[in-house]
């Protein structure tokens, strides 16, 4: 994605997954955005773009950040929001495991806490390596962490899975947890 492209979509991440009064732009109740409202206070705070950039944007984000409403009318980040919002997800039965990437430098936490969310609603996890090692490389050495999903159903916790097909639960708690592989 070119540079212009990038900004647009952090810009959107930002106020759609974030801080939405930072543009003074209302979301619902499910996170769902006019589309003429964001491209006029996006302009008024400065950034402007039309509403066919816009679905570029949408369009070449790789993890398919956002999604427009069927009637095209609105439009949403999918997941990784950090205030409240009901993204109207229903549970779905995950595989026997899933995978999740992150630093070396989280391990001790993370095998002393579980997984936990931090300042998201869900913790995020993969359906495959490759992407959770994506994920993990972003901030520092790699680690990724397989996630007993199966087992973690039978004992009562429910899993979703965004539109853009990351999976979605509450916690992890440590005994769902092994190292699958560390970067050293």
């Amino acid at each position: 994605m070119e540079a212009t492209l990038v900004r647009i979509s952090k810009f959107i991440s930002l106020v759609l997954r974030h801080n939405p009064a930072k543009i003074g732009l209302t979301l619902d109740e499910n996170g769902w955005a006019s589309v003429d409202e964001l491209l006029s206070k996006s302009a008024k705070a400065g950034l402007h773009f039309d509403r066919p950039t816009l679905e570029q944007v949408v369009a070449q984000n790789d993890k398919k950040r956002f999604a427009f409403s069927t009637d095209g009318q609105k439009i949403r980040a999918s997941q990784g929001h950090s205030i409240a919002v009901d993204l109207a997800l229903q549970p779905v039965s995950p595989p026997e495991v899933l995978y999740h990437g992150t630093t070396i430098r989280f391990q001790e936490s993370i095998l002393e806490k579980g997984l936990i969310p931090g300042s998201r609603n869900h913790v995020h996890l993969s359906a495959d390596v490759q992407t959770a090692s994506i994920v993990g490389k972003r901030h520092g050495k790699l680690l990724i962490f397989t996630v007993k999903t199966r087992k973690m159903e039978q004992d009562g916790f429910l899993f979703y899975l965004s539109e853009n097909k990351v999976w979605l639960t509450a916690h992890v708690p440590t005994q769902y947890l092994e190292i699958y592989s560390a970067a050293g």
